[in-house]
């Protein structure tokens, strides 16, 4: 497709849905990567990555619309579950060895900018 007009202007390439859906199937291959199907079809990896997102959400709409049509109840594809509440980061911990004599520092997760700024102190 040329990409001028008369007037020197670029235009947008457009793209056929035969050859979308060329690309789409390629990129489904297992191996082989968007970026390199992109390339060996002149397009960018971006707009075939596109594509690729498109044809799943056409194809999960088109698998979900039937059971809703027949009135059949559909258990969703994702469920979200409450994790229990971890603790917080670990503390830092810093051992210090000159010769025979060995320090080990913990310092709180939360005061990270405060142990750096000692750190600094202690290393001048």
């Amino acid at each position: 497709m040329p990409n001028q007009i008369s007037d020197g202007r670029r235009r947008r390439r457009t793209h056929s849905s035969e050859f979308k859906a060329q690309v789409v199937a390629a990129c489904s291959h297992p191996g082989i990567s968007i970026a390199a199907v992109a390339l060996s079809n002149g397009i960018n990896a971006n707009l075939a990555r596109r594509w690729v997102i498109e044809a799943e959400r056409c194809a999960s709409d088109a698998t979900r619309l039937p059971a809703r049509a027949s009135g059949v109840a559909q258990t969703p594809a994702f469920v979200a579950v409450q994790l229990p509440c971890t603790q917080s980061a670990p503390d830092i911990r810093i051992e210090l060895r000159r010769g025979a004599t060995a320090i080990t520092v913990h310092w709180p997760s939360t005061g990270a900018a405060q142990c750096a700024a000692w750190m600094r102190e202690l290393l001048r």
